[in-house]
């Protein structure tokens, strides 16, 4: 009894270690989310790479189970609803979440913050920047502050910028920044440093990163490492890429299976610079990406031809950090200590700049405080490299000595001759190449959720359009390079539009597409494209034009006659016209059943059973009438059954059907009708017609709309104009009223003064009258002047 019951205990032990460690061993689901942006649809300076480079990772992140979303050519609105809704997206993504952002366009630098500009941007001075484009930290502190799992943000926007400044310049490139936890970021170019003009259909920094993408077993920094290395050797030293990286989580893109091949190529060296040569050492500072690792390959071979290069890019790299340490200290004693080692560096009138919102003076005092940095000041030999906005290691003015040839495996030759990818079709939508399989030993990770659309994800090792056809597929021609191959995976792969973008596109009646394009009906995006099917190939899911030469259709730039309404007007089913060219009396048109709104041929002596309608290998519409016995003209195919007829249009009765005659003979029977145009095939495909009518519509449409728009645009104009002189006479009234209060007040304070009485004016003294008296007056009782009297003196 106590050896079982100590087994028992033994048993339920194990048990419960099985089930403590089931939760451990199981791998949390990782979800994967991507946008993918492509700018080059610029008016001072496309790029013509943009799309197809944004084309290109986004069909790469969905082989590796992204769910991805992307777009091209995106104005400021459109640009920031996209990418505020793919932050919202990310935020319900999960802990265990990996957000992708990729950025291929223009990219700007204004005091220490990077922003990518729409291609509507009209920046005129630098305090345009922020006013016209998007500053790209405000986006990567919102996803570095959601519990996500990884980070990426990568910037193909190292570029020299179009926009013509006027007043104080920019410092060209993008700036030197710091990752932020559990993200990586990563530029097409150096800080400071801008890339080449790109000739081929894609980007050397696009095509590096889908090839490491594809190798598999890759972590993120060793990734971008051999990115680098890729974009010097591909570009020649032209541009030479930055990231940095503070991933913690284990995360690939993809996984090498068990016994896969190795990966060749460079790997670190494990001796000093010195001691292996220089062109091993080259290779080496080059992927750590480091100013002491370049400082230590000078050290080491300060007479080498390369050397030259790397002290360019120890000068870049050195005035970057310099400008990153003022600009975070945000100091007047901080700028006035940059432009004491690079009055004109890059980054100078940002420093003055910032002098002046601090309202300080661009001299310093005597006795200023100088800012400590990390790094020494520039050496007399680099500053030549620094005293431009931007440098450019290709410049002829360098004369800089080529890199080595080679510090990798060549790459896969299907990425070499990759062909560029048709146009898209519809606004906003990104080119779809055509897709390229990964070896069979790269796999997807087990732990990583499907996206919505799994089709690549689902067939990483799809066999090429050049290799063996899949079962059911029609044979596809080439047309136009690259269309055939990329319309095997455009519907499986194609890359779907924001929320808000999907919207737009929806409502934009013709959207911008590569010259000779058929417009699309209007109706929602992602809808099949109207047109006939003989001007394009087939896609996947259409039926296939039969086998065999075709009659010429009719000239889609044809006008029609003054006065002759368009076939197929509303709808309506376009009738069979007797005697067109190519048709013989009384036969319908080739492929359409008699009584689908057509008027009935006209009777015929019959000649034989009557002949069945239909495709090869289906069934019979329906049985024709009988035919007269001419032979049926050489090269006509049927081009396909006409589109049921809507209920609401029913189809002519038969008493409105002409009657039936003779038949005529050839010669008369051949000449084409009075209206009709006598290079018609017979029977054209329905849907060209069809689709001018619609169009003709939507134009008429567009006209009303923009009448509208007029309209209310004087509606606003004429109520402007009210409000205005509305405005003025209440300013006359308002003024009339001030004035009539003064006149009041001052008639107010004159009536106590009129009220008040009024001073009597002072009288005179009277004079006193009496005698004037005299010096020699008589003694009184004796008169003087009177008469008796003696005369007064």
């Amino acid at each position: 009894m106590p050896p079982l019951r100590h087994l028992a205990l033994v048993l339920a032990a194990l048990a419960g270690l099985v089930v403590s460690a089931l939760p451990s061993r199981a791998a949390p689901a990782e979800r994967r989310i991507a946008l993918v942006v492509g700018n080059g649809a610029y008016a001072g300076g496309p790029i013509p790479t943009a799309a197809n480079d944004a084309g290109l990772v986004a069909q790469t992140l969905q082989a590796a189970g992204f769910d991805v979303v992307g777009a091209r050519d995106l104005d400021e609105e459109s640009l920031r609803r996209a990418l505020r809704d793919f932050t919202d997206k990310a935020a319900a993504a999960g802990a265990d979440a990996v957000a992708f952002v990729y950025l291929a366009g223009y990219g700007l630098q204004l005091e220490n913050e990077a922003y990518f500009a729409p291609v509507d941007a009209r920046i005129a001075t630098a305090s345009d920047v922020p006013l016209q484009a998007l500053r790209v930290s405000d986006y990567v502190k919102r996803l570095a502050a959601l519990p996500l799992k990884a980070r990426f943000v990568v910037l193909d926007a190292a570029r020299t910028a179009p926009f013509r400044l006027t007043g104080d310049p920019l410092a060209g490139g993008l700036p030197l920044v710091e990752a932020e936890p559990g993200s990586l970021i990563a530029t097409n170019a150096a800080p400071g440093t801008v890339g080449p003009a790109e000739t081929g259909p894609y980007g050397a920094y696009a095509l590096a990163l889908v090839e490491m993408i594809r190798e598999g077993g890759l972590v993120p920094a060793a990734l971008f490492e051999r990115v680098r290395l890729r974009v010097a050797e591909v570009t020649r030293g032209a541009a030479v890429p930055w990231s940095a990286s503070r991933i913690a989580a284990p995360f690939v893109f993809l996984e090498r299976e068990a016994g896969a091949p190795s990966l060749a190529g460079f790997e670190p060296p494990a001796r000093p610079l010195g001691e292996i040569g220089a062109r091993e050492a080259y290779a080496a500072c080059l992927a750590r990406d480091t100013l002491p690792a370049y400082e230590e390959f000078v050290a080491a071979y300060p007479r080498d031809p390369l050397a030259r290069r790397v002290r360019a890019i120890i000068a870049a790299r050195r005035e970057a950090l310099t400008w990153r340490r003022s600009a975070l200290a945000n100091t007047p004693e901080a700028y006035w200590s940059y432009l004491a080692r690079y009055p004109r560096g890059p980054h100078a009138w940002d420093a003055r700049r910032r002098l002046s919102a601090l309202a300080a003076a661009v001299e310093p005092p005597p006795d200023y405080r100088v800012l400590t940095y990390d790094v020494p000041p520039p050496l007399p030999e680099e500053v030549v490299y620094v005293e431009r906005p931007a440098l450019l290691l290709d410049d002829p003015a360098y004369a800089l000595p080529p890199p080595p040839v080679a510090f990798l495996p060549p790459r896969p030759t299907v990425l070499v001759e990759l062909a560029p990818p048709p146009p898209p079709v519809e606004a906003y939508l990104l080119p779809t190449p055509v897709y390229v399989p990964v070896p069979p030993y790269v796999v997807a990770p087990p732990a990583v959720v499907p996206p919505p659309n799994p089709a690549l994800f689902h067939n990483l090792h799809a066999r090429t359009p050049d290799g063996p056809e899949p079962a059911g597929a029609a044979r596809l021609a080439p047309v136009a390079g690259a269309v055939a191959g990329a319309a095997l995976g455009a519907a499986a792969s194609r890359v779907a539009l924001p929320p808000a973008l999907a919207q737009k596109a929806a409502l934009r009646p013709d959207p911008r597409g590569a010259p000779g394009q058929i417009p699309r009906p209007n109706g929602p995006a992602g809808g099949p494209v109207g047109g006939p099917v003989a001007l394009r190939p087939s896609l996947p899911g259409q039926i296939p034009a039969p086998a065999g030469p075709r009659a010429p259709g009719p000239n889609p730039g044809q006008a029609v006659p003054p006065g002759q309404a368009l076939p197929g007007a509303g709808g309506a089913p376009l009738p069979a016209v007797a005697g067109r060219p190519g048709m013989l009396p009384g036969q319908p048109p080739a492929g359409r059943a008699p009584g689908l709104g057509q008027i009935p041929p006209a009777a015929a002596p019959p000649a034989g059973p009557p002949a069945a309608a239909g495709r090869p290998g289906q069934p019979a519409l329906a049985a024709r009438p009988p035919q007269a016995p001419a032979p049926a003209p050489q090269g006509l195919q049927p081009q396909g059954v006409r589109p049921p007829i809507s209920p609401l249009r029913p189809t002519q009765p038969p008493r409105m059907a002409v009657p039936a005659q003779p038949p005529r003979p050839a010669a008369q029977a051949m000449q084409p009708p009075r209206m009709a145009a006598p290079t018609r095939a017979p029977r054209p495909d329905d849907g060209l017609q069809r689709m001018r009518m619609e169009q003709a519509v939507r134009q008429q449409a567009m006209q009303q709309q923009a009448m509208q728009r007029q309209q209310a645009m004087q509606a606003q104009q004429a109520q402007a104009r009210q409000r205005f002189e509305a405005q003025q006479m209440m300013q006359r009234q308002h003024q009339e009223m001030q004035d009539a209060m003064r006149r009041q007040q001052a008639q107010a304070m004159r009536q106590p003064q009129m009220m008040a009485p009024r001073p009597q004016p002072m009288q005179p003294h009277p004079l006193q009258v009496g005698p004037r008296p005299t010096p020699h007056a008589p003694s009184p009782g004796r008169g003087c002047g009177r008469p008796g009297e003696p005369p007064c003196r």
